[in-house]
Parts: structure tokens; sequence; C-alpha cells
């Protein structure tokens, strides 16, 4: 298992860390669904992750990513927005990740694994538009709740002082297809361990 995969499987070890000490049922129930909902939209089930035990009615998602900020209404626009990014590797780190009953809040450093013809697309430089770079950021992400512990959206913001672009040598290149892979098996060891619907207040 190479350095990527092993982040992959860690990246939602500060859910599990606050989750220990953590006792108020509406809390623990955010942070559950904010656990599943990382593993859904990494293993692209994304008809999952607007589902009624997870999500509210009409979702509002605010992302201020790059030079063009969208805003996201919707079930049907949240799954056509996670379907239009496609299959990629990308995980989170380093989390400073709070809960309150607003929500939750989680500034990170977001990691994404591409080709130097993606970060070109993305107005970035690369020397070589076939090899694969690491791309970091610091981002905050707030995720606000309802009172059933149901996501109302997403409001992400990049430190765009904080991007960080490294090469990545082709034995540490893992594909989409082992990031879902991997997700899927988080989503079912947590179901073994927890039983059914624990993402549910």
């Amino acid at each position: 298992m190479n350095r990527f995969e092993q982040a992959v499987y860690h990246c939602m070890d500060a859910v599990e860390t606050l989750l220990q000490n953590t006792s108020k049922p509406l809390h623990r129930a955010m942070l559950e669904n904010f656990r599943r909902h990382v593993h859904l939209e990494g293993s692209g089930q994304f008809d999952q992750i607007v589902a009624e035990d997870m999500m509210v009615d009409h979702p509002v998602y605010r992302v201020s990513w790059g030079d063009n900020p969208v805003i996201v209404e919707g079930k049907e626009g949240v799954v056509k927005f996670y379907s239009s990014v496609g299959a990629q590797v990308l995980w989170n780190s380093e989390d400073y990740l709070a809960v309150n009953d607003w929500g939750v809040a989680d500034e990170l450093t977001f990691n994404q694994l591409l080709k130097g013809s993606d970060l070109i697309r993305m107005g970035y430089k690369a020397d070589d538009p076939d090899a694969h770079y690491h791309l970091q950021s610091r981002q905050a992400f707030i995720w606000p709740y309802d009172e059933n512990a149901r996501l109302r959206g997403e409001n992400l913001y990049e430190d765009k002082t904080s991007v960080k672009i490294t090469p990545v040598a082709p034995s540490d290149v893992i594909t989409p297809e082992r990031v879902a892979q991997i997700h899927r098996e988080q989503l079912a060891r947590l179901e073994r361990e927890k039983g059914e619907k624990y993402w549910v207040l």
C-alpha cells in the first residue's frame, strides 16, 4: 500500500477522534452523516448522498473554487454537480474539525492527484502534461445541518495562498477506481460495526 492509499484510508480519522469525545446524539449523528457522505462521494454513490435520511429536500451548495464560484441548489443539482466532477483521486487531511447544533466545520488540507493536463486546464502550470502531480490547498468546509441531523448544504472556501503542487512518482499513482474501492470498504466496515442506519438521529 503506497502513501496515497494510506491517506485515503485515514481521511476520516478526525471524525472518529471527535466522536470519542462527543456525547450529544444530535452532534454524533451529524458527524456520522458527514463521514458517510464523504465515503459515498468517494465511491460515486451520489444518489445515496441525497437520500431523505441524509439530506434536506432543498440543499444549497456554495462552492468558492477557482475563478468561478458556483451555487448549486436542489438534490438534482447536487447529483449533477458531483457527476460533473467525475471520478477523481481526492482526499482530505490535517483536519481541524468541530461540531455544534447548527452543523459541522472543518478546516482541512484538500488533496488531489491529477495529471499535468488537468492542472493546465484548471489554470495552473505543469512541466509535463502527462505526468502526475499532487495538488494541495487549505480549505474551510462549513456544512449546516437541520434538527434531524440532515445536511442542508455545503459552503466551501479555498485559501488560494496555500496552494502547493508537487510531482508524483509513477509508483505512487493510484486510480479513481482504487479510491472508490477504499471508500466502499470503509462503508461496509462502518455498517458492520455500527449497524443499520447508524447515521440517523
